[in-house]
């Protein structure tokens, strides 16, 4: 990831500093510095604002709002009664650094249970620091953390006052913590909703009773942006959840779709000259493979890419149905294997690991998402003594991340670290030796090969394949 940070950021850093140098609960109460900023909170009353869920307690208290936590099974918002679509968001906040929060926006209340659901501006008062990041509450999970920018992680002070902005205008929606770049977000899933103040649940941790989080100056501008919003950088990633399609940052940065959403070009049978005639769909810009019974490559077999790849990123989105299996291989021989069965390559393992047998097969794991398969078990190495993946449950998309450097390889599973290893080193050779690969010569040394989508006879579906090719860069 790139580490520069442009001039207007640094600029934007110094003012943003001079804002919360004082670490005093006073608030600064600052002027607008220009046109059309609305103050949402207005420093004495909780005026224009509602309690949705969870036992914690919101008060005002010297021109700050005070989310204090109590013992619960619940998450609380305090929740704007208006609804906001396209807006700029500004707000200040201090949080105990054992306390989890967060600032709603674009979300919705259920009142049934009294939930609320939608993006959120995280607020991770612990050493992970993911504050800043974009987090899809009571709904999808982590759409962008914070795991590969680590400037942003840096720039939160923990017990101290923060200031922080969110720009969400039409699919695009952008972070800063203190002035730097936090989250790029490109995605569609909700364009209007509610601002809201969360205090995380804490369940039965009495220690953690009476911990509070801070929020004050909370302004925001919307109508029209297009003299406010900040101008496009590269200084960090960009994650996109809109379904087979590219954004311009991705065309220039070089990514390209590996389906295009709508036919079979560019694929085929691993073991055919065409597409299968049976056993796939294509239906509303959605890949299925279709279920057979649980065979492998029984049905229509698995399909492949018609190029070969050798350095690239790959990411690709997967939803699998209750005890299904699958995969995604790459620097595959589709005809090194004679006979019935799938082709032979690496894999990104897609499975059921609740359901499925083949989760408890294999050694420690081995056989389970995101691992490479038979070979090396899928943990998380994203979050500093956490070892569970996230993994949303069958029927919900999941986000497959491959990338291959020469040799150096990773495994990516919703963004989250989960695989990391070296083709060709002892350790891997000695691995593919007590292994089912273990017969083939070479195997996983290949250098290059296509992409391939497994049939193993269970219903599962692809969307959003895209691909950087890096062969180009890495002869640069």
């Amino acid at each position: 990831m790139t580490k520069n940070i442009t001039q207007q950021s640094v600029f934007y850093l110094w003012l943003c500093c001079m804002l919360v140098s004082c670490s005093s609960d006073k608030p600064s109460n600052q002027p607008s510095v220009s046109s059309g900023w609305q103050t949402i909170f207005d420093g004495s009353t909780l005026e224009g604002w509602s309690q949705q869920g969870g036992t914690a307690e919101y008060h005002v208290e010297k021109g700050v709002i005070v989310g204090t936590a109590k013992t619960g099974d619940s998450n609380s918002f305090l929740v704007s009664h208006q609804q906001y679509n396209d807006f700029i968001l500004e707000f200040e906040v201090k949080v105990d650094p054992q306390l989890n929060s967060g600032v709603q926006f674009r979300s919705q209340k259920r009142e049934q249970d009294g939930s609320v659901y939608g993006y959120q501006f995280e607020i991770d008062g612990s050493a992970r620091a993911w504050t800043g990041g974009i987090y899809d509450e009571a709904r999808r999970g982590w759409l962008y953390n914070l795991s590969r920018n680590d400037e942003a992680r840096a720039a939160f002070r923990s017990s101290r006052w923060n200031h922080m902005r969110v720009e969400a205008i039409g699919s695009s929606i952008r972070s800063w913590v203190n002035g730097v770049p936090a989250a790029d977000l490109i995605d569609d899933a909700t364009r209007e909703g509610l601002i809201g103040l969360q205090v995380h649940l804490i369940g039965d941790d009495i220690d953690k009773e009476g911990l509070q989080v801070r929020w004050r100056n909370i302004r925001i501008k919307s109508g029209d942006l297009s003299g406010s919003k900040t101008p496009q950088n590269n200084a960090i990633e960009q994650f996109s959840f809109l379904i087979n399609q590219l954004t311009p940052r991705e065309i220039s940065d070089g990514w390209e779709l590996l389906w295009d959403g709508r036919t079979s070009q560019g694929w085929r049978g691993a073991r055919k000259t065409g597409f299968p005639d049976k056993g796939w769909s294509i239906e509303n810009g959605v890949l299925s493979v279709l279920s057979s019974g649980g065979g492998e490559a029984r049905n229509g077999g698995d399909i492949i890419t018609t190029r070969e790849f050798s350095n690239f990123e790959l990411e690709i989105d997967f939803r699998i149905t209750p005890g299904a299996n699958s995969g995604i291989k790459y620097f595959v021989d589709p005809y090194l294997l004679k006979g019935k069965g799938s082709a032979i390559g690496l894999e990104f393992q897609i499975l059921d690991d609740e359901r499925h047998p083949d989760a408890k097969k294999g050694v420690s794991g081995n056989r389970t998402v995101g691992s490479l398969y038979d070979l090396i078990t899928a943990v998380n190495q994203t979050e500093e003594g956490n070892r569970i993946k996230r993994v949303n449950p069958p029927g919900q998309w999941n986000r497959a991340r491959i990338v291959v450097r020469g040799n150096d390889v990773e495994h990516w599973l919703n963004n989250i670290l989960v695989v990391r290893y070296n083709r060709g080193t002892q350790i891997f050779r000695s691995l593919v030796a007590y292994s089912k690969y273990a017969k083939w010569p070479n195997f996983g040394e290949w250098e290059k090969g296509p992409i391939l989508l497994q049939d193993h006879g269970d219903l599962v579906s692809f969307r959003s394949i895209k691909i950087k090719d890096l062969s180009f860069k890495e002869e640069l």
